[in-house]
């Protein structure tokens, strides 16, 4: 692992640093945000997924996030998207390809060989943070706008016992049901659409559920709550009876304005869990 940058933060630290990853084979970027506390023993971490075309950057340098992890001693990780780099697949639409890997483990052709995001967020980013930094592993939550937000869902209801909590900021509910999905799910997964189930938050939703809170904000003036879908994850919960708070927000859209601007919120939700009994 290299230190690419560290930097005084809100009394803690804010590194960037890469590493070889044996899951996606080509060098992968993460933010860790760790707070004064991470100086005196191990502290609890919140997971941040970030959305089509963004990098590890996005959140760390927009979200606003530190400012609220800090006040309750909670450590943020901030990955990447996708696989980057010469050799990597790539395609010319934005929502394919690098910076569009939906946190899947691809199993087609050309994107097989490196677009392995479900087995590099779920078991080999975190045994490499925690092996090399103060982080509590059990006590984790996981939270993600957008495409990330598809995936801190499907992660949190595919691995039980893994999050506290899991959050959202206008996920992809309901891949499966719109073009923000088929596409790319049947690009990386191939035909067989029973194989994208595990990846779709409203059918987790009602095969699985959450054991934990879930919050969920999406603004009303999304510019794609058409693809999002927010109704068809609204219809599970209600029907599973799913201990959850989805909220529209009036008048906000898709940018990071409004994940900001919901950000504190969301802290506290996952501050809540992750120092609870």
């Amino acid at each position: 692992m290299e230190t690419l940058s560290e930097n005084t933060c809100f009394g803690g630290t804010q590194g960037v640093y890469s590493h070889a990853s044996d899951a996606c084979k080509c060098d992968m970027t993460f933010g860790l945000f760790l707070p004064a506390e991470a100086k005196d023993g191990p502290v609890p971490v919140l997971w941040y997924l970030s959305g089509l075309t963004c990098t590890h950057e996005n959140a760390m340098t927009k979200a606003g996030a530190q400012a609220w992890a800090a006040e309750h001693g909670i450590a943020l990780v901030f990955p990447d998207t996708s696989p980057r780099g010469e050799g990597v697949a790539d395609h010319d639409d934005y929502d394919l390809g690098q910076g569009a890997g939906f946190y899947v483990n691809a199993t087609q052709k050309p994107w097989a060989p490196h677009f392995n995001m479900w087995d590099y967020i779920a078991e080999e980013l975190p045994a490499l943070i925690t092996e090399n930094f103060p982080i509590d592993a059990d006590r984790q939550a996981i939270t993600g706008h957008s495409m990330g937000g598809h995936g801190a869902l499907t992660l949190a209801m595919n691995l039980p016992g893994r999050f506290r909590s899991v959050s959202a900021f206008a996920p992809i509910s309901n891949p499966t049901g719109a073009d923000w999905g088929r596409k790319q799910l049947s690009a990386y997964l191939g035909d067989d659409e029973e194989l994208w189930a595990k990846h779709d938050a409203s059918l987790m939703m009602a095969e699985t559920g959450f054991d934990g809170p879930i919050l969920i904000d999406t603004g009303t003036s999304d510019q794609f709550i058409d693809l999002l879908r927010p109704e068809a994850l609204s219809t599970a919960i209600a029907a599973r009876r799913q201990q959850a708070t989805m909220r529209l927000q009036p008048g906000y859209d898709h940018s990071y304005f409004f994940v900001s601007t919901f950000m504190e919120d969301h802290v506290i939700f996952h501050a809540e869990a992750l120092y609870g009994a």
